[in-house]
């Protein structure tokens, strides 16, 4: 028997970075409710959401997305982060739950810009064994995720293309410079539903639930176009002032996190000039 993987066909492309981290066993979604910004008892089974893990000061460690396939088994798709070091820094909090943190190192991310087969919006197609289906796409164009066992060939440009739709749609990429950094509101989440305030607790809710409550954000993510050379952490300049930074970019698109009530002045990153553009809309689940 061959150990080598089956392989995906055109036209699906590897999707780099994405891993899966599974939770496992009779407390995975109390586990998660408790730990997770969004409400994951709330979730039904064989659906999927945006979902972050915080500190305890609010900042978000973690951007993923939830997949429930029963209250037993929950998967974390994560686009950036080290799925054996988030489950290292998660199982600190485990005590006597009965959950297990595995990451999915056989499990592949695979991705296309056609319609999914079965998978529509926040309901999962398919199963583990075979493999999971995901609607990533919005109006704005068709996306599928497919997570399996299955290795689809690398396209650097194509998995570009597929980042800078993820900016363009308001859905942030945090590389390790950008960890711990921003507030759910700060990255603009609620538009994307990726955190509750009704909820309950979890690390970060109550300033997550004061900062929404009292309308104490002041500054939020910002689409930006036109500073082909803008990279994470650069500063936005408004003039010769410093008015935010760049949280992430990629295919000319970049996110900024800058305030919600911007004058009419040029912006610039480094000395290329840049606009501000409206955020797509239909990637909320």
């Amino acid at each position: 028997m061959s150990d080598k993987s089956p392989s995906l066909p055109a036209p699906f492309f590897a999707l780099p970075g994405h891993r899966v981290l599974a939770m496992e066993g009779r407390d995975a979604a109390v586990f998660a409710q408790a730990q997770f910004t969004n409400d994951v008892e709330g979730l039904a089974d064989g659906h999927w959401q945006w979902s972050a893990w915080l500190t305890p000061k609010g900042r978000i460690v973690a951007l993923f997305a939830l997949l429930r396939l029963d209250a037993e088994r929950l998967w974390l798709v994560l686009p950036d982060a080290d799925p054996a070091a988030l489950a290292a820094q998660l199982q600190r909090f485990v005590f006597r739950t009965k959950v297990t943190l595995r990451p999915l190192e056989e499990v592949h991310a695979a991705a296309s810009f056609t319609p999914p087969e079965q998978a529509a919006g926040a309901v999962i197609a398919g199963d583990t064994e075979s493999g999971l289906e995901l609607d990533l796409g919005t109006p704005a164009g068709a996306r599928t995720l497919r997570l399996g066992t299955a290795v689809a060939a690398p396209d650097a440009e194509a998995a570009a293309r597929w980042t800078a739709f993820d900016l363009a749609h308001g859905w942030p990429r945090l590389d390790p410079e950008q960890v711990e950094k921003w507030t759910p509101q700060q990255l603009s989440l609620l538009r994307l539903r990726a955190y509750s305030v009704k909820k309950g607790c979890y690390p970060g809710q109550e300033i997550v639930a004061r900062t929404h409550f009292l309308g104490q954000a002041k500054r939020g993510l910002v689409r930006l176009q036109g500073a082909a050379s803008a990279a994470s952490g650069d500063a936005v300049m408004s003039g010769e002032r410093e008015i935010g930074r760049v949280v992430c970019s990629a295919g000319g698109e970049a996110l900024a996190v800058l305030p919600l009530e911007l004058d009419d002045a040029e912006l610039a990153v480094g000395d290329s000039p840049c606009q501000l553009a409206a955020l797509e809309d239909g990637l909320a689940r």
